[in-house]
């Protein structure tokens, strides 16, 4: 066993090579053991393949060489109880072939065996689950018949449908929801492996056996739910009875309700989402007199037209909209705000004092779109909606902003601040002397970077393992990849670096055509530079709960 950093806010804890059910039952009991014994500080635990991620937060005065002691000897209490854990075995249904497998026929062919044989074979497995992520509730599963392991496409789908199962190298899996994918699709089961209104969310966890059982069109019909999603949509719905309404008059992109995230919600394979820019959003709810983690709205590249339904006090910041930014600002009923293009930056928010009425999902109101939940009914805010306002009466002075000194360091190419990642050694070591661009496919999920490629020496497979914001994948291609707030929890890409938590706002404020260079630097001064950040932010809180009283 090992433990080393995953950045400057988490440590993985690796448990070797082997991928077997003892190494998924002792994850599963390691993880266990973290949350049953709740260690100051810690915020997250994240299973993967044969290691386990925990997050803490430097500011509770958690650091990672003093967690690294506790890990190890919780892991040896984790380690006694691991064959006690109780397996289990759970069926899933699955109709193979035609339109719910439409590249049954290609496996079948690449295997050199009948549709019929291979629908035999793969029912006939007895799968492990080695791990949860990818997106929320993706089972990773092993024990798939060699003869069935397929290269995945060469091209991804754009979507792939729900329930789909499907193989992937050596590994099969169930997509628990409509997402992109480049696995080949064998076939559909109608269970529900995600589903954020359950008690328990996630169907399978790690350690799981599952087997598959062959069906017909006619039972998966009658096995399929009404509405897989009904209960989920009704939890996004927004709270009755509020004082004022917010009209979207014009929805802008990608305008999204966006908290600090689900925390706590990684080990089920779901995202910790929220605000890609978190200090943005903490400063806007700050200048409003919110908490930090409330509700706002967050928006790319172009900004909504809002029309408020009551007198209130907003604040803007992240990216130049061409509204004054670091302020409140008072709006009167009937009025409109109008938000154009971005001068500067990517991403805006806008907080409105008081509460955006709508209901958590898993602990947070942040929208995430792939799985459609959080926000306003899981999805980005359209043309005509409608938001529900519980307006505050906040104090408020016209003529005073914040100090702009206490900003990150937005630019247009700016420097970023990374640590070592676990793979750093299989790359050429000039790599951090080059420029990126960024590309016009960056997304919420990651910022895709373009430039001279960088070299791999190294070219053997890897283990899945624990990823967060900010890790930075490197694909075949060379092409880098800085993961963001909507970033899977486990990733099979090699890991070059980390981008360091004070510097994830200039990542998320880079826009296509951008351009970034990297700088390396300790976790020791990953750590002090964040200890100086929520310092200056510890005083703007002070100095604006005198203002706001």
């Amino acid at each position: 066993m090992t433990i080393s950093a995953l950045g400057d806010s988490a440590v993985v804890i690796s448990l070797g090579e082997r991928l077997d059910e003892t190494s998924a039952l002792r994850v599963r009991a390691i993880m266990a053991e973290i949350e049953r014994v709740r260690l100051p500080g810690v915020v997250d635990v994240v299973g993967a393949f044969a290691s386990v991620a925990v997050f803490y937060e430097r500011v509770h005065g958690v650091g990672s060489a003093e967690l690294m002691a506790e890990l190890e000897k919780l892991v040896a209490r984790a380690d006694e109880t691991t064959l006690s854990v109780a397996a289990r075995r759970l069926e899933i249904p699955v109709c193979y072939g035609g339109e719910f497998g439409p590249d049954l026929e290609a496996v079948a062919r690449h295997a050199g065996m009948s549709a019929a044989d291979v629908i035999s074979a793969h029912a006939a497995g007895d799968y492990l689950v080695h791990a949860i992520g990818f997106t929320p509730g993706f089972p990773y599963l092993g024990g798939l018949p060699e003869a069935l392991a397929m290269p995945r496409r060469a091209t991804p789908r754009a979507l792939v449908p729900a329930g789909s199962v499907a193989i992937g190298g050596a590994q099969t899996g169930v997509y628990p929801l409509a997402t992109p994918g480049g696995w080949n699709l064998i076939g559909r089961t109608p269970l529900v492996l995600f589903d954020a209104a359950r008690a328990e969310p996630v169907l399978l966890q790690a350690g799981d056996h599952v087997t598959f059982r062959a069906i017909d069109a006619a039972e998966f019909a009658r096995l399929a739910p009404v509405s897989p999603a009904k209960a989920t949509s009704e939890q996004c719905n927004v709270i009755r009875d509020t004082l004022a309404d917010v009209k979207v008059v014009r929805a802008g992109m990608f305008t999204t309700v966006q908290d600090l995230g689900r925390v706590g919600q990684r080990g089920r394979g779901v995202p910790l989402s929220g605000a890609a820019d978190a200090f943005a959003l903490r400063v806007a709810n700050l200048l409003v007199g919110n908490p930090e983690d409330a509700a706002a709205l967050e928006f790319t590249l172009v900004g909504p037209e809002l029309r408020f339904g009551a007198d209130t006090v907003i604040a803007l910041a992240g990216g130049d909209f061409g509204v004054p930014r670091w302020r409140p600002l008072r709006v009167h009923a009937g009025e409109t705000l109008r938000l154009g293009a971005a001068v500067t930056g990517c991403r805006g928010y806008v907080a409105f004092a008081g509460t955006l009425e709508i209901a958590p999902v898993l602990g947070s109101r942040s929208t995430y779109v792939r799985a459609g939940i959080g926000g306003l009914e899981g999805r980005a805010l359209r043309d005509g909606d409608t938001l529900a306002v519980r307006t505050v009466a906040r104090a408020f002075a016209a003529h005073w902003r914040i100090d702009e000194r206490i900003l990150p360091e937005y630019s247009n190419a700016p420097i970023v601040r990374i640590l070592p990642g676990r793979d750093v050694s299989q790359f050429r070591a000039d790599w951090m002397a080059g420029k990126f661009r960024v590309t016009s496919r960056s997304d919420r999920m990651g910022v895709r970077l373009q430039g001279d490629p960088i070299v791999r020496e190294v070219g053997a497979e890897l283990v899945s393992s624990p990823v967060a914001p900010g890790t930075i994948q490197v694909p075949p291609d060379g092409q880098p990849i800085v993961l963001l707030a909507d970033a899977q929890t486990i990733g099979g890409y090699p890991q070059i670096g980390h981008v360091a938590t004070v510097d994830l706002p200039l990542m998320a404020q880079l826009r296509p055509g951008d351009g970034v260079r990297f700088r390396l630097i300790s976790i020791e001064e990953a750590h002090a530079l964040l200890l100086v950040r929520e310092r200056a932010l510890g005083m703007l809180r002070e100095g604006l709960a005198q203002k706001l009283a």
